[in-house]
């Protein structure tokens, strides 16, 4: 983490200087994914006299007429930080003033989407680039400019797109998640779509200076490879997902890259794709030189409930019976950590594979078993009852009433056509892509949300006309609602009055390309895109012309959507807290404390202690002794006593911080930054960065 500037520096930026700089080198902190940062000279002493060191307005919150976010962890290297923009664009900072020194102007056609980040690359023989995401390409920066470099891919860049390709799927992959490096290996992941037509989750290596693709991994095994046979037949063939879009963590010491899966597309329905779906929901364990298996373990077989592994690994090193272990550590949205030693998969904890219920829906054969670990203890609550709704809920004789025709009360209970399933946690956690932080002594800290989704399962007639209705019943409803109100928390937009924001030109094109979350609609015939346009704007005409026959084996059911359940006046109907932050001692396992993470100000007035909040983004934690977040609905950042949980210092952000911070020094000062774009749970977006440093 000390870097003197030197050589390397004059190559970057063609001037000398002596400053000593301490680096956040990487997307959450480096390779080992660990949100830590060795320096100390903040603490829970003097941390009372933090303040506001520097602002910089990244822009692009209001050019797209949108809600935008910024879920950014920007890295700092030898003083010059590296970011994403509200408006997706990348950028290079002074990290000492917040003064920019470059900003790209990117114009591709390409889903608006948001980045986690970008990645840092250098070499003896060749300038150092930035690796930054922008839709469905790999773009290389020369980090002195932000220029393309024209000798990487094509003219700078690589369409990921291409060689994910299957007949009838859809052309959506987004990279919004940094990449990992290992020497001069890019490992790759990306995001696609969780609808029948998405494409193949492939794990992807590139060169670093020619952008040539090194290895390919199929995480949907084709025949011959190891786990074909967990899939039906032709299933390589017709179904997609099983991709890593949550980032990776790499062990540079033994050149294995650590790659979480998700799950299969369809995510709620798996009649189309009996068997376990290797690797599917699954901890990869690859030889970064080859490409090739060295173990693995899946976490859910055969997930018919979205409950793939939401944040990259954790590598730290334990004690275990008295001897030191290096070992991997994934989290999950049920609010469960797996733990595995890094070289040979053996877990650290006992593992035991428990029976649950069948399905009853037709087609449908899910596993008979699912894996649970047995210590460390959930840091969440596991199940949602009538004795778990809020107390002071405002309609709670109505909560009570759904519960009771409702399914709940455990884990993995299969969807129905005939009851609301409840998923407590909620399909989005428990844990989150923000992950979590581990310290120099192995002690883990995990922010958390604990509130319920109810979901059904919604049949395809197939006698259903061939109308706009039935277009957007199959491939909409999912995430825009039944009545195309949108969702509760706002995450999903109502499209009831959108024909008067956007004019038809834009709507189709946004069908056609996707737009952050939404996959692109490609796979429609034109008189189909014309038909869902027209019952988006409230009318339903039968399709007039050809239709597009797919080769792909499509679900026959869709389902209700990621109905998030909140009261009436807008608070979770689960009993506090809504949102946590975890310690756990890694070497024995134990929990050190759990305190609510985020508050409503209005409650606390009434007397209620603080419940938590929604929360998305993730920790750092620093050998000073604090624990750095935002994350929450509240808007507030804050600095809690990693010892005690205790929070020692909190500052009002402009918009929510729905990112995870970054540490890191120059000069001999200290700062902390953090991007404070919103635009989650019905907050308001923003495009600031903020860095805070202590006071002189």
């Amino acid at each position: 983490m000390r870097l003197i500037a030197g050589l390397l520096f004059i190559s970057i930026f063609g001037f000398y200087t002596a400053p000593e700089f301490t680096d956040w080198a990487g997307y959450n902190g480096g390779n080992d994914r660990n949100h830590f940062s060795p320096l100390s000279q903040i603490t829970p002493n003097n941390v009372k006299n933090l303040k506001l060191a520097w602002t910089y307005a990244s822009g692009g919150a209001d050019t797209i007429n949108q809600t935008t976010q910024m879920q950014c962890n920007p890295i700092i290297i030898q003083g010059i930080m590296y970011g994403v923009s509200a408006g997706s664009q990348a950028f290079a900072l002074d990290a000492s003033n917040g003064r920019e020194i470059w900003k790209t102007t990117i114009r591709e056609k390409t889903p608006n989407m948001t980045s986690r980040g970008v990645a840092f690359y250098s070499s003896p023989a060749h300038s150092s680039k930035i690796f930054f995401g922008f839709g469905s390409y790999l773009f290389a920066l020369d980090a002195k400019t932000g220029k393309p470099v024209e000798t990487f891919g094509d003219q700078g860049k690589i369409n990921l797109v291409e060689g994910l390709k299957r007949p009838g799927a859809d052309d959506y992959a987004v990279l919004n998640t940094p990449i990992s490096i290992y020497k001069n290996t890019l490992i790759v992941g990306t995001r696609v779509s969780e609808t029948a037509p998405a494409l193949h989750g492939d794990i992807r290596a590139f060169d670093a200076n020619s952008g040539r693709l090194l290895w390919t991994f199929h995480t949907i095994p084709k025949p011959g490879e190891y786990g074909y046979k967990t899939w039906e037949k032709n299933n390589y063939k017709n179904v997609g997902g099983a991709n890593n879009w949550m980032g990776m963590a790499v062990d540079p010491k033994r050149g294995i890259v650590f790659v979480p899966t998700g799950s299969a597309a369809f995510d709620f329905y798996g009649g189309n794709r009996k068997g376990d779906n290797l690797f599917a929901n699954s901890l990869l364990a690859l030889d970064i030189r080859t490409g090739k298996r060295l173990w693995h373990f899946q976490t859910v077989h055969h997930d018919i409930w979205d409950r793939d592994i939401p944040a990259p690994p954790n590598l730290f090193t334990m004690t275990v019976k008295g001897k030191k272990r290096d070992v991997v550590s994934i989290l999950s949205k049920l609010g469960f950590m797996f733990v595995f030693d890094r070289v040979t998969g053996q877990p650290i904890f006992p593992i035991e594979e428990r029976p649950f219920p069948a399905s009853e829906v037709v087609g449908e054969k899910t596993s008979k078993t699912q894996p649970i670990p047995l210590w460390p203890l959930p840091f969440v609550k596991q199940s949602f009852t009538e004795k778990d709704v809020n107390p002071w809920a405002s309609n709670k004789e109505e909560i009570i009433a759904e519960l009771r025709k409702s399914q709940t009360g455990q884990h993995f209970i299969p969807l129905s056509v005939k009851k609301k399933t409840i998923f407590f946690p909620a399909t989005d956690g428990g844990a989150q892509w923000g992950g979590a932080a581990v310290d120099e002594n192995s002690v883990m800290y995990i922010p958390a949300k604990q509130n319920p989704v109810h979901i059904s399962l919604i049949p395809l007639e197939k006698t259903i006309e061939n109308s706009g209705k039935s277009l957007y019943v199959q491939h909409c409803q999912s995430c825009h609602g039944q009545n195309r109100e949108g969702n509760e928390d706002g995450t999903i937009p109502s499209l009831r009055e959108v024909h008067k924001k956007y004019s038809e030109p834009l709507l189709t094109q946004i069908l056609v390309k996707g737009r952050g979350r939404m996959p692109a609609f490609n796979f429609l015939s034109a008189a189909e895109k014309k038909a869902v346009l027209a019952y988006v704007q409230g009318l339903n005409v039968a399709v007039e012309g050809p239709v597009k026959k797919s080769t792909l084996d499509f679900s026959p059911f869709t389902f209700t959507g990621y109905t998030r359940w909140y009261d009436s006046q807008g608070y979770p109907v689960s009993s506090p807290p809504w949102g946590t932050l975890t310690a756990i001692e890694m070497n024995s396992g134990k929990h050190l404390w759990q305190v609510p993470l985020g508050e409503y100000p209005e409650l606390t007035a009434k007397g209620i202690p603080p419940t938590g909040t929604d929360l998305y983004g993730g920790p750092a934690v620093t050998a000073g002794g604090l624990i750095f977040i935002a994350a929450t609905k509240d808007e507030m950042f804050r600095a809690f006593d990693r010892k005690t949980g205790k929070i020692v210092w909190q500052y009002k952000l402009p918009n929510a911080g729905y990112a995870s911070p970054s540490i890191y020094s120059i000069n001999g000062v200290q700062y902390v930054v953090i991007a404070c774009g919103g635009g989650k749970v019905k907050t308001n977006s923003g495009d600031k960065y903020l860095a805070f440093a202590l006071k002189n």
